[in-house]
């Protein structure tokens, strides 16, 4: 009878918030918003093959930069891998192992057994489709320290793995998503976009038909059709930003963002907005408001409106309806100088004037996402209420920025 309160008491683990990054931007930007660590990829073997990806020979830079504030980084070779891939696997391990990676997220078995050798940690992709605890055992006795389980496995799933886990001591670490895009296929296992274009999903080279309006025309060409009220295979993103709680309790180890192909201001958002709740939750202070409140923030930036995905059983009203983000960017120009003394940034106006209280967004290498109010406005040395198109405007900030920064205009989405 006093189970219940016995759970409530004993201190829960947080989990590690695991944040991807496509590019320099984006790592950034998931560093300075409190990711544990970041997943990012190298062109040519991952499956965000259309993200921007990193060099092998960056891999160096990128482990020094996320150690540097003690983020774990973790590289993905997550894609089918056929012969003549090999020697770029090994050259790439051997990079891996020289940078300090701390895993290689795989699910191929010759990057498995090359990547034992190397000595490099092992993750199990989702693309292994692990849904069972004798999957799981197996890959752990392979030496995987880490699954990331099926986008498929519900709540009751993941809990079962892990009580069957603890029982039969498996040393082995336990993944699952928490925000980001589906696919419409199992486990991403999809052959549209290479029967339309010739593009593998399965070699990280989806150019997702799926996310597209679709036009249906009767055999005799006398009508056609526009299904133009849901973008009929394209799934919700998953959201579990209000039942992050329950996945605390349930003891995921590591709780995975996705995103690799999206842009930085959403990395910043939606690592940020996961970083609070799980310390909020961690405090017992993450009540049914906060969650919402938290949840109106995701949905500024990019989405295709939220679902729970498997969490709760088979997704109901899971058909997008297009993109339903309420903030949009729009692009201003760029910084030409920064005054670190005085915390002013120049920025020529390139494309749209500016308003004194407008939000920016600032995207760079090295500052990331960062938005502000322009509540001060320099032109020619006076301050001014407004800046047209074409000039140069100092903005005080509250952050260093940095030359050739893209500077946006970031405002509610006009309906």
């Amino acid at each position: 009878m006093f189970w219940p309160f016995c759970m409530s008491a004993m201190k829960k683990t947080r989990p590690e918030l695991l944040a991807p990054a496509g590019d320099w931007p984006s790592l950034r930007a998931a560093v300075k918003a409190g990711a544990d660590s970041v997943y990012f990829g190298v062109s040519g073997i991952n499956m965000r093959h259309l993200a921007a990806n990193f060099d092998v020979l960056e891999i160096g830079k990128v482990m020094e930069t996320l150690k540097g504030h003690k983020v774990k980084g973790y590289l993905t070779l997550n894609t089918l891998i056929s012969d003549k891939d090999i020697p770029k696997v090994k050259k790439i391990l051997k990079a891996a192992k020289a940078a300090g990676v701390d895993a290689i997220i795989l699910w191929d078995m010759a990057v498995l057994s090359l990547a034992r050798k190397t000595g490099i940690p092992i993750h199990i992709s989702t693309q292994a489709s692990v849904a069972n605890i004798e999957a799981l055992s197996l890959y752990a006795s392979l030496g995987a320290s880490r699954v990331v389980l099926a986008r498929e496995c519900t709540l009751r799933d993941i809990q079962k793995i892990i009580r069957q886990k603890k029982e039969r001591q498996i040393a082995c670490e336990i993944e699952a998503f928490v925000h980001g895009a589906m696919c419409v296929s199992i486990s991403g296992r999809c052959f549209l976009s290479l029967y339309s274009f010739n593009q593998s999903a399965n070699q990280g080279k989806c150019f997702q038909p799926c996310r597209r309006k679709f036009q249906i025309r009767d055999v005799d060409g006398e009508s056609e059709y526009i299904l133009a009220e849901d973008h009929i295979l394209s799934p919700r993103d998953l959201c579990a930003i209000s039942f992050i709680d329950q996945l605390i309790d349930a003891g995921i180890d590591s709780f995975k963002i996705e995103g690799r192909m999206r842009a930085p201001e959403y990395i910043r958002v939606v690592t940020s907005c996961y970083n609070q709740a799980i310390d909020l939750s961690l405090k017992g202070k993450l009540g049914i408001g906060k969650k919402k409140a938290l949840e109106k923030e995701l949905a500024k930036v990019y989405n295709r409106g939220f679902s729970s995905g498997f969490y709760w059983g088979q997704p109901s009203e899971a058909v997008s309806r297009g993109l339903e983000h309420s903030y949009e960017k729009i692009y201003l120009g760029e910084v030409t100088r920064f005054f670190k003394k005085i915390q002013v940034a120049e920025v020529r106006l390139r494309s749209g004037g500016l308003k004194k209280g407008d939000s920016l967004l600032f995207v760079g290498p090295t500052t990331g996402a960062e938005v502000t109010r322009a509540e001060e406005l320099q032109c020619e040395h006076a301050y001014v209420n407004q800046v047209q198109k074409g000039a140069a405007v100092g903005i005080k900030l509250p952050f260093p920025v940095k030359p050739k920064d893209k500077v946006f205009l970031w405002r509610e989405k006009i309906r």
